[in-house]
């Protein structure tokens, strides 16, 4: 299984209470369902609204069962941002 960081971007970021963390994941709907897991709480309220980016590629609308996750990948959480 491939050891993945999840970093946590604003709203995320405070509801987690650390700006990231390690998680064994081969796919993004693994990550956000160790993620929901560890964090039932608010974190998951703002997952909803998160869009995501792994190693650096937006994930956009592709079903997050497809996403695969490699060794030592990143998936970025960015909850809507506000402002202009």
């Amino acid at each position: 299984m491939p050891k993945v960081t999840v970093r946590y971007w604003a709203a995320a970021k405070a509801a987690a209470g650390v700006a990231e963390e390690p998680y064994d994941a081969d796919t993004l709907a693994a990550a956000l369902d160790a993620v929901r897991t560890r964090h039932p709480g608010e974190l998951a309220r703002v997952l909803r609204r998160c869009s995501f980016l792994v190693d650096g590629d937006p994930v956009g609308k592709r079903e997050h069962e497809t996403v695969r996750l490699a060794e030592g990948g990143t998936v970025e959480v960015l909850p809507p941002f506000a402002g202009g």
